[in-house]
């Protein structure tokens, strides 16, 4: 924390555990940085968030909360909190709505603690805001409000999420991955989305698209984590292994930075799509049991295909109606005539 900094500058943002969440967490940052350029914002977030916090340039510091999923560990909780009183933060902004997140700023005695009306938060917080979905219909609209008092409109124009890449660790990477850097465009591939199958387009439709890209002289990535591991290796089997199969070989922060060197990523509705936004590539995002008003990438450049089916958005993992027409009536075709129609 720098030396200059004062205790009324400090700010602490308990923040999201989705990568999604945490890409549209900076439009907040750039809004709190806008009312005042000298505000120090920490961010409290699961450890695996830091590598996108490390890109957003307007974190002073990011701490690594060590809880698992769904436990209370209210001892662990009490401890950090306490921990963190003696850096005098003047206001806790919390943007997830459990009770459990509430006891760091709590703990720590913050003078201002600030956050949506949740599950048993009165008292645990000071400043509870009754959510208005019709006012604030965007997951984004939501953060930001947070940020500003409590009958201040949202701004027109909201600051849209930049990811700052690091591009010397793209080059270790693909040296780790004994690749060279591309001498042609890349087409990016995301094909998982953790939520859930009634969120991810068929794979054989990403093969399609991938082997058209193929013909027309680009490479193409498959990103993905652990969890993708065998749809990223179905669509590399559907291209007779002509795609740099990234799947579960990767750190979130590699995969940060490898996408930087994309020119173009397809995308089902996941935390992947929001970094392709972010990291301002053109980028063809794909909706299925979501909604595109609901957590749209925030780039100008991004085209959003969406059926829009009289069932849709229905929210849940998995068809309720067993057949996912949202996606399998969303044909590779459409895709494909969004691309380039070469590599150059």
């Amino acid at each position: 924390m720098s030396a200059d900094t004062s205790a009324d500058n400090n700010i602490l943002v308990i923040g999201p555990s989705w990568v999604g969440d945490m890409v549209l967490a900076q439009s907040l940052f750039k809004v709190l940085k806008q009312q005042n350029p000298a505000i120090a914002i920490d961010v409290a977030a699961p450890g695996w968030t830091l590598p996108l916090l490390e890109r957003m340039p307007e974190i002073n510091e990011a701490i690594p909360l060590p809880f698992s999923h769904g436990k209370l560990d209210l001892g662990k909780r009490i401890k950090i909190g306490r921990r963190l009183k003696r850096r005098g933060y003047s206001q806790a902004i919390l943007l997830t709505n459990s009770m459990k997140s509430a006891l760091i700023p709590f703990s720590a005695h913050i003078p201002k603690r600030t956050g949506f009306l949740g599950e048993y938060r009165y008292g645990l917080l000071n400043d509870i805001r009754p959510l208005d979905k019709q006012k604030l219909p965007r997951t984004v609209d939501r953060f930001v409000a947070l940020g500003l008092q409590p009958q201040q409109p949202i701004p027109t124009f909201i600051p849209i999420p930049h990811l700052i890449a690091d591009t010397p660790n793209a080059l270790l990477a693909l040296r780790r991955l004994d690749r060279a850097l591309p001498e042609t465009q890349v087409l990016g591939l995301c094909p998982g989305a953790e939520y859930g199958p009634a969120k991810r387009w068929p794979a054989e439709y990403y093969a399609h698209v991938a082997n058209e890209a193929l013909r027309r002289g680009w490479e193409v990535w498959l990103f993905g984590s652990q969890k993708d591991v065998e749809v990223t290796a179905s669509i590399n089997t559907l291209t007779n292994n002509n795609c740099l199969d990234l799947g579960g070989k990767t750190s979130l922060g590699e995969a940060i930075d490898l996408m930087s060197l994309t020119h173009t990523v397809v995308s089902n509705d996941s935390g992947l799509m929001h970094v392709a936004a972010a990291l301002d590539k053109k980028l063809i995002s794909i909706f299925g049991s979501s909604d595109p008003y609901h957590t749209p990438p925030l780039n100008p450049q991004a085209v959003i295909l969406y059926l829009g089916l009289e069932c849709s958005p229905c929210f849940k993992r998995e068809c309720p109606l067993g057949h996912t027409n949202c996606l399998n009536h969303l044909l590779p075709t459409k895709v494909i005539e969004l691309l380039p129609s070469n590599a150059r």
